[in-house]
């Protein structure tokens, strides 16, 4: 056989096997791809003992050089570090030092059978912090991450230097879901879920939809107790933001359709201080959907001298 048929060959099997791999174990596939474009990007992924558990996080060093500021960033339910890969990598080169743990249960992190409860998720994040080595940082938290971000710099403002926060829950809202809208059990309640995370959801092909549903449902026990404990009330925050004592951002989708940009408005009115900046157009996954505003947001926010206070700012359509 000549060498330009075999090679012809090698090629076929190749894409016929990585098509078939692909189909078969499409969001595998996507993650691998995902962590080596991170990866690529200068971002490790590590592990660490906090709390009794060895957790899984992704660390970006400042590309300029330097011990950087630290920075720790908490994904929400459902969610894992990889979630922020659209703003690692600019906060890095904007000369943060990133630090993004998988939470207690969630992405590459053990799942131990425990309550889930936002206080074991902020301890875990302080514990998490004192094993990397981070005295005090500047946090941000993401939806029920967010809510995690809060209690912490509540719980241990010595710990938090400035708190960002991105479509966050922690305080009551009147919902217009139940907790089964996180743990879909079919294709419709899949959809329904994606469209009220983003307000232009990208339809998967069938493969991939029935990937997601069997992987939401097998880490669905996890979720289902996050959301117990999160409906329980045991930790919600509205009788205690007034305590804020961390200069407070906070983002918000104005098509948020699963935390309505009511509630930012809220937050940013109790919290003392707080500067709200809304993000037209966005939706619930505004860190990732509209990455480069957010982006410009937070470093902003984070290295005003002195700390911004006060009011809606657009840091989109500042000078």
């Amino acid at each position: 056989m000549k060498t330009w048929l075999r090679v012809l060959v090698v090629l076929v099997v190749v894409g016929l096997l990585g098509g078939a791999t692909f189909y078969l174990h499409p969001i595998g596939v996507s993650d691998q791809i995902l962590r080596l474009r991170l990866w690529r990007q200068g971002v490790k992924s590590e592990y660490v003992d906090a709390g009794g558990y060895r957790l899984h996080y992704l660390e970006a060093m400042p590309t300029q050089g330097g011990a950087g500021t630290p920075l720790v960033l908490i994904h929400g339910l459902g969610s894992r570090g990889e979630d922020w890969a659209a703003l690692i990598p600019g906060l890095a080169a904007q000369g943060f030092h990133v630090y993004v743990p998988d939470l207690l249960g969630y992405g590459r992190s053990p799942r131990p059978d425990v309550s889930y409860s936002i206080s074991l998720q902020e301890a875990t994040v302080a514990q998490f912090m004192q094993a990397v080595h981070v005295a005090r940082a500047d946090v941000g938290g993401w939806s029920m991450g967010g809510w995690v971000a809060m209690k912490l710099a509540l719980e241990h403002p010595e710990m938090v230097d400035r708190l960002a926060i991105y479509d966050s829950a922690g305080i009551y809202f009147p919902a217009t879901f139940g907790a089964d809208l996180f743990v879909p059990a079919d294709v419709t309640g899949l959809r329904r879920l994606q469209a009220m995370l983003s307000p232009n959801p990208v339809r998967l092909p069938g493969f991939a939809e029935a990937a997601a549903l069997r992987k939401l449902n097998r880490n669905g026990w996890v979720i289902e107790r996050s959301v117990n404990s999160m409906t329980n009330g045991k930790d919600i925050l509205d009788f205690r933001l007034y305590q804020m004592e961390r200069p407070t951002l906070v983002v918000w989708g104005d098509r948020d359709e699963l935390i309505p940009l009511s509630v930012g408005e809220k937050i940013q009115q109790e919290i003392p201080g707080a500067v709200l900046d809304v993000m037209e157009g966005c939706g619930h996954l505004a860190p990732a959907e509209c990455s480069n505003r957010v982006l410009k947001a937070t470093v902003e926010f984070m290295k005003a001298e002195p700390a911004m206070t006060g009011g809606r700012y657009s840091f989109a359509a500042a000078k």
